[in-house]
């Protein structure tokens, strides 16, 4: 693991790159995306209905959209900090 103190975050990166391509190269990657979006959903209705009170339907609707919220917040952020790497002035 000393090694990985020395690479740079672009190295660090590429070795991720590797990895992970390495991985679906090998297997179907249909089970573990359709894992990931399950929990993340699963996230979001705990934090919509905490106490599990809203029926399911109104749960999920919901859940949904708080999930919406949040990708637009992470692309919102990506583009500031993208506009702040090349000087770009913020709108």
């Amino acid at each position: 693991m000393a090694a990985a103190k020395t690479l740079t975050p672009e190295q660090r990166t590429m070795r991720a790159r590797i990895a992970a391509l390495a991985r679906w190269s090998k297997e179907d990657p249909a089970p573990a995306v359709k894992r990931a979006q399950d929990g993340l959903l699963a996230r979001f209705e705990r934090e919509v209905d905490p106490d599990n009170q809203l029926p399911p339907k109104e749960r999920r609707r919901r859940a949904e959209a708080a999930r919406r919220l949040h990708m637009t917040r992470l692309a919102f952020a990506s583009s500031k900090a993208r506009g702040a790497r090349t000087g770009e002035a913020p709108a």
